[in-house]
């Protein structure tokens, strides 16, 4: 999956494939971690967040199922 880079202390880069509904997050210490059911708006709202790791602690972290791909 292709992913972008987020200027941000905890995220490296995030991805998304809408077909699959599956956000994909690589954090700063090297763990890619896929999030599956999350809606589109949920990626356009992390990746327009004025902190992205924010965004994720509050409204992605504990409300999807992941997996860690590495």
């Amino acid at each position: 999956m292709k992913r972008d880079h987020v200027d941000s202390s905890n995220l490296a880069s995030i991805g998304y494939d809408p077909s699959n509904q599956i956000l994909e997050i690589e954090f700063n210490h090297g763990g890619i971690y896929q999030y599956s059911d999350v809606p589109l708006e949920v990626y356009n709202e992390i990746m327009e967040a004025d902190s992205h790791g924010k965004y994720f602690a509050k409204n992605i972290k504990n409300n999807y199922e992941f997996k860690r791909m590495n």
